[in-house]
């Protein structure tokens, strides 16, 4: 009897985010006993996306996808499948054969460590520029000697004065009501003293 050679294949489970969220642990031991029966050996297996589906499968619309690598004999391929296709937990499975993918490969980034790392980053940003100002406003508080008059009463004073001088400008302009009166008048004569 010849022994079976393993070779590398890439899988990528689809269970329902709800369940996913609620029992992560369940549904990742669902998957691993679905390669234990295969007699499967996983490389690597991490959650790589959670997204809303573009149809519905078992009346759900949204789900969590589970990026697996795993050495498996080509033959135990069909079982892994049919064991999928009677799980509750799993919506969906696709493996692909990844013989000439590197360990680099596999561990490269999904797009929901990307997300995390952009995130983190984006947080950390804003709480350096909110140290930075609050570092400004200590600096320039800690400048301004506390003897000087307030900026409040310093800027009364000059709007106390332009509104003074504003209601004598407005007084010399306005005409004589005399004046309005006598532009307003039309003139006396009539059309037939004109004939």
């Amino acid at each position: 009897m010849s022994t079976a050679v393993k070779r590398l294949y890439e899988g990528m489970f689809l269970v329902d985010s709800n369940e996913a969220a609620s029992d992560w642990q369940g549904v990742i031991d669902a998957i691993e006993k679905i390669f234990s029966r295969a007699d499967a050996e996983v490389v690597s297996l991490k959650k790589w996306d959670d997204r809303r589906m573009t149809y519905q499968i078992k009346k759900k619309s949204r789900g969590t996808y589970i990026l697996t690598y795993f050495n498996a004999d080509p033959l135990k391929i069909t079982s892994i499948e049919r064991d999928v296709q009677l799980s509750e937990q799993i919506l969906r499975v696709m493996v692909l054969t990844t013989d000439r993918m590197s360990q680099e490969d596999i561990d490269r980034a999904t797009p929901l460590d990307l997300v995390e790392k952009a995130e983190a980053e984006a947080k950390a940003r804003a709480e350096a520029d909110a140290k930075a100002k609050a570092e400004v406003v200590e600096a320039k508080a800690a400048e301004a000697p506390a003897e000087e008059a307030s900026p409040v009463e310093e800027a009364a004073e000059p709007v106390a004065e332009v509104a003074e001088e504003s209601t004598e400008a407005a007084s010399e302009e306005t005409p004589s009501e005399d004046a309005a009166a006598e532009e307003e008048t039309p003139s006396e004569e009539t059309p037939d003293e004109e004939a």
